[in-house]
Formats: structure tokens, sequence, C-alpha cells
């Protein structure tokens, strides 16, 4: 028999939980052809495994590659940590559906997190043609949740009001067209603007409109860590109303307080996951952790012209910023300041950064939110929020899989884009044995699969796709740090996606394979 390409020699691990195999895996037009001992077989590229293990591509259950993974198609974070999918259009904040103000708004908006490269142009104009924007055109593959800020742009502005049952018919009929497009599920992301203004029966009403597709609710809640049960209980009634399975954006906290959360929705009937990435900080846009509510009303503009009104500025000065912070300042590194005078001060803390430009804090904030449109992203720890054990326990649930929540623009990112996966592999499984290698696999690949409705990839199974990592359990790590946050992981050797190799002994081949996968 004549493959397209074989791994042989090496230790398979498949994705159910079972342990590893001593097996070759063949490859032939895009799909796993075999796993077994396959003797004198042949094929157009042998791949020596041995020594390896040969598992199903990682997926990463939440991260913002939206735009800059058609800014850099080759994308080598995901290749060398041996991720081959992303699930995007995360936090209720992305690019498509939209008319071209929503579209506009959202890259700027988002640009702190999701980034703004200038020369990826909004030619598309809608779900569908955004999704075409990466099929065969990037090295790995995505998947689309319907961002339901973008839906509510459409639909009524900035508006924070409730939505009228008209209003609500209008978005059903948004989220209808994007499932029919090819989309997975509906996200939200309760601390940005405008979905913040979305209330638990705006969303169960687009909930209601996915359920019919075996659709995903995927949702940053309205509240984290110590206030954890206070967004629970919104997923609960959002789950409870529209019958939708639920998954919970980077569930980080205190473990004390979330597990119990998440195993008491699941027995009350629920269908609920989660994801998490296995580091103390967090990461986001600077406006959104170091502003108060009020000022950001209405979007950019209005939030702009606040921050230019000495009258909001003394107010700030008065009132918000001498309270004790839920992101203390002191602790806050810039990750990304888009305006290029501002930029020498990516990289230290916000305080570092106001005595190096002689103002206090709090005014620092302000000038180069205004001097950058508010583009400005940060890595953050919150106030007493959680511990490495919290981590650990956390990332042992059965319902957990793994999402880096990676960010891959300024200077200064948060090193999970670059190493949550090969730390879970590495750190927590090699090192600490927070999973056995099985366990592992099932959480980085199977698990989020199966979450996502992806039912013809996340195993090594004859049949299925071929989206495959080879990695070297004795190597594999994370060499990203916060204080150097893109250097690329080590250990794995070789990436399959849909058939094609993409990254071989450790550098990419310059294919790019990658497909919308689109729902059905």
């Amino acid at each position: 028999m004549e493959y397209d390409l074989i791994a042989k020699g090496g230790w398979v691990i498949d994705g159910t939980g079972g342990p590893a195999f001593r097996a070759d895996v063949a490859v032939l037009d895009g799909l796993i052809a075999d796993v077994g001992h396959l003797g004198d077989s042949t094929a157009a590229k042998v791949l020596d495994a041995t020594g390896l293990y040969v598992v199903p591509g990682f997926i990463d259950a939440h991260v913002h590659g939206d735009l800059m993974l058609l800014a850099d198609p080759v994308h080598l974070p995901a290749l060398r940590q041996g991720v081959t999918t992303y699930i995007i259009g995360q936090d209720g904040s992305s690019f498509a559906p939209g008319s071209a103000s929503t579209v506009e708004y959202m890259r700027r908006y988002t640009a702190g997190f999701n980034g703004n490269p200038p020369e990826v142009e909004s030619d598309w104009n809608g779900v569908e043609s955004y999704l075409a924007r990466f099929d065969r055109k990037v090295a790995i593959n995505v998947a689309y949740l319907i961002p339901n800020g973008n839906v509510r742009l459409e639909v009524m502005g900035h508006d924070p009001r409730p939505a009228t049952d008209d209003e609500l018919k209008a978005m059903r009929k948004i989220v209808r067209q994007g499932m029919d497009a090819g989309a997975v599920g509906v996200s939200t992301g309760l601390d940005y603007l405008p979905s913040r203004h979305a209330d638990a029966r705006e969303i169960a009403a687009l909930c209601e409109a996915i359920v019919p597709d075996d659709g995903v609710y995927v949702t940053h809640m309205r509240a984290y860590g110590h206030n954890a049960p206070v967004g629970m209980e919104e997923v609960y009634e959002i789950v409870r109303a529209s019958g939708v399975a639920a998954h919970i954006s980077h569930y980080n906290g205190p473990a004390e307080i979330l597990l119990p959360l998440i195993d008491h929705g699941i027995s009350m009937g629920f269908d609920l996951t989660y994801d998490t990435y296995p580091y103390l900080a967090g990461s986001t846009i600077l406006g959104m952790v170091a502003l108060p509510p009020w000022v950001q009303e209405g979007g950019i503009e209005p939030t702009m012209a606040r921050l230019a009104d000495p009258s909001v500025r003394a107010r700030l000065d008065s009132e918000w910023f001498p309270a004790p912070p839920q992101y203390p300042l002191e602790k806050m590194h810039l990750a990304m300041v888009a305006d290029p005078d501002w930029r020498w001060a990516e990289g230290s803390t916000v305080t570092e950064a106001a005595a190096k430009a002689g103002v206090k804090p709090g005014q620092f904030v302000c000038e180069i939110l205004l001097a950058s449109n508010l583009a400005v992203g940060v890595v953050n720890f919150r106030a007493n929020d959680r511990t490495e054990a919290d981590v650990r326990a956390i990332l042992r649930h059965p319902s957990h899989m793994a999402g880096s929540d990676g960010i891959f623009c300024g200077g200064y990112p948060h090193p999970r884009g670059w190493g949550a996966f090969a730390r879970y592999l590495g750190h927590h499984t090699r090192d600490l044995g927070d999973y056995t290698w099985p366990e592992a696999i099932t959480h980085l690949a199977a698990h989020a699969a199966r979450r996502f409705r992806l039912t013809d990839r996340g195993l090594v199974r004859p049949g299925l796709v071929a989206d495959l990592a080879l990695f070297d359990p004795a190597t594999v790590t994370d060499r990203s740090t916060y204080a150097n946050g893109r250097v690329l992981a080590e250990g794995v050797r070789h990436v399959v996606v849909n058939g094609v190799l993409a990254l071989e002994n450790g550098e990419p081949t310059g294919q790019t394979p990658g497909r919308a996968l689109r729902r059905g």
C-alpha cells in the first residue's frame, strides 16, 4: 500500500484515554488511513517517530487568533505546541457578522487583545466570507463562534437598555444566518462593550436559535474569581431558559469556589464545560480593568471625550483611582501600546511607567489610553485571585479542556499564547504529574473536539481527519515568560494538518493547509 505519509515507530496516544501503544500511523488523502504495524508499506513521506508520542492535533478552545492568524498564516506559536485548530470569535467581540462600521469598531475596540494588523483588510461581508479568508490560506484550522457583541451592535448600537421583542427577533435572525454559514455557537464577553449590556433574557434568546444545530454557548462571564457564583447563576439561568450546552471561557480563580459551581450545574442536568490556561496572570485591554464602567459607556469616541475632559479626570482622581483596585496598577504590565510615541512603556508596570512619565498612575492611564485610541493591552494579576494549587486543581476536573487565551500582539504579550499547551505537557504532565500522558492528550484535544462538535478529528483513529502532533515527552516544554512572551515552545517535532505536513523537525514547511471547520 502506498500512502501519502507514514509516522513510523512512534507511541500512539489516541485521545480516548487509553494507554500509549507502539504503532505506525498512515495518512492518505487527508485522512488517517491506518494505525498499526504497517510493515513494508511505503509513503511519499516517512517520519521517523522513534521515541515520540503521536497524538491528535491539539484544539485551542479559547484564543484570540482571528486577525493575527490572517496576518501570520504560518503561525509558529501554535505549530510549535502541536496546536492544529483554533476556536475563534471569542468574548463576544470579533469581526463577523456586521456592517463596515461594526467591524471597524471591533477592530479598534479589541486591538489590545485581538490586534489590528493594517495589512489585513476587512474585505468580508459576513460569517461565510469571513471564514473563507482562512480556507487553505493559514497553517491551522479555525472554528467560529458568533460574537453577541457584533449582533447587538448591528441591531441596537451602543444603547444600554434591554432589547425589545422585535430587536430579539432581528438578533436571532442574524445568529441563524451565522449558524447556517457554519458557525459552531455563540460567544459573549460580559465585561466588554456592548456585550455588557446584554441581559440573560437576550442571551437565552440567541442561544435558543443555536440549540437546533447543537450549537454551544461560550461565555466570558459577568463575574469571576471570588464573585464567580454571580456569573455562574446567570449561566444557569440562560441554560435553564434555552436548553443550550454552555462552556465557560478562562475559568480561573479559587478552586474551592469554582469547581463546586461546575459540579452543581452538572447535577442539575446542564451540559457544562470550561477551559483554562495554566498561569496566574490574565491579560486584557487596559480600559476594561482600569476605568469604571461609566467612563466607557457608548464606545470609543465617548470614552475618549470623557478621558479628555478635566472634570472627568478630576472625578477619577478623587473617587476611582484612590479606591482599592480589583487589578492593582503596580502589578499590571503594559503588553501592547498602539501609539509609537508611548511604546517605550511596554514591559513596564503602570506605576513604573507613570513614574517615568512624571505623572500619577491614574493620570498615566488616561493619557496612554488617549494617545492610543484605547488600544492598550495589559498583563494583569487580580488581587487574591488564584494560586498554583488552584490552577492544578482546576485543570484536573473532567469538564476541563485547554484554552490558551493567546494574544499575539504587542511587544510584551502574555506568555500563554506561545506556551500554554507546551506548559500543560512539560510542566503539568511530565514534571508535576497532574495528568498522565493519556489524560493530557484528552484534555488538550479530544475534549474540545467533542465540545465543539468537531466529530471528524480529536482522535488518532482510521477514517478521521489527519490532524496530528508528534512530540518528545522528555523535552517538550514552554520557554515563553512574562519578561519575554514571544519565545517558541520546544519538543514538538512534527505537525500534520488535514494530512499535510505543516511542521517538520521543528521548522515550518510553509504549507497552509488549514480550513474553516464549518458546522456539519
